[in-house]
């Protein structure tokens, strides 16, 4: 497997796989209006000898400052359960940290995302229209979450899904 950056040629198969990974078109639209309004800063892609097998996008959030937004994470439906989703997170991860960003937010499962330190209390204190306990956030620097102005922005691809 290797996990590189997202390229244009890429589109179709992602789109494909998004739409395979969660049995529709809403999440390759958001990838889609993302992509179009500039919003995406790391888009990557788990590619296996027969193509893209995952995909993970981590887009600018409106608030707080210095943040991302992690959706949508996709694995092929074949490739579920095989570490493709894992080890695209931690590439993200690293990579946010790395390019100075301050944290990352994630609207998913506490189980699967609390193995990277998501925590729905580090999220708690901003008010968002995805609050609640799906609702995680991981500091990527110390003190960086500290809520100054208490709110969670996504991009606003996002609209569609409040």
């Amino acid at each position: 497997m290797i996990i590189r950056d997202e390229r244009p040629d890429d589109h179709p198969a992602l789109r494909a796989l998004l739409e395979a990974a969660f049995g529709g078109p809403a999440e390759a639209d958001l990838v889609d209006a993302l992509r179009r309004d500039g919003d995406i800063a790391i888009a990557l892609v788990a590619e296996l000898e027969e193509g893209p097998a995952g995909h993970l996008v981590l887009s600018r959030m409106r608030a707080p400052p210095g943040t991302l937004g992690l959706a949508p994470l996709a694995v092929k439906p074949s490739r579920q359960g095989s570490g493709l989703g894992s080890a695209l997170i931690e590439a993200g991860l690293a990579r946010a940290r790395k390019e100075g960003w301050q944290g990352v937010f994630v609207l998913g499962e506490p189980a699967f995302y609390g193995r990277f330190g998501f925590t729905a209390a580090q999220a708690a204190p901003f008010r968002s229209p995805f609050s609640g306990p799906f609702l995680q956030a991981l500091e990527l620097r110390p003190g960086a979450l500290a809520a100054k102005d208490p709110k969670a922005a996504y991009a606003a691809a996002f609209a569609a899904f409040e």
